[in-house]
């Protein structure tokens, strides 16, 4: 699936607005500590490019070496991840609920994916080592 997406949404409460214009239709999972503590289970993922308009009252917290988390001041919605380097933005799948035929096509960290749940899905997997190499090789 190659087809770029496009959407429009909102926060919970409705005072952050987002307008994505390259949307990859194939959603990513990260199983990480940080992103299993961000949001209480693994990371589904759009990448969304850095064509992304972002409006209202935000919170940016670096998170990593690499990347900051943004959410609503007021209502606590998670609204991104986004890479330093590239200033690319990753953004969760649910936050696009008109989206359709989203496959996912990878797992990152899936060495750190707890015991108590696993997806039947057939996908490409990379574990810390290979992330951290990775992003090494990006610096």
């Amino acid at each position: 699936m190659s087809e770029v997406l496009a959407a429009k949404t909102k926060c919970l409460c409705g005072n952050v607005t987002i307008s994505a214009e390259s949307i990859d239709p194939n959603f990513t999972v990260c199983h990480c500590d940080s992103c299993r503590t961000w949001g209480s289970g693994p990371f589904f993922a759009v990448r969304c490019g850095k064509d992304v308009e972002i409006k209202g009252d935000i919170s940016i917290y670096d998170s990593s070496d690499w990347a900051n988390r943004g959410f609503c001041q007021n209502c606590g919605t998670h609204l991104f991840y986004q890479l330093k380097e590239s200033g690319e933005y990753n953004m969760p799948v649910g936050l696009f609920p008109d989206l359709a035929d989203l496959e996912m096509s990878m797992q990152y960290f899936s060495d750190k994916r707890p015991d108590y749940y696993c997806f039947s899905n057939e996908t490409k997997q990379m574990t810390e080592a290979e992330i951290f190499a990775y992003f090494a090789s990006q610096a």
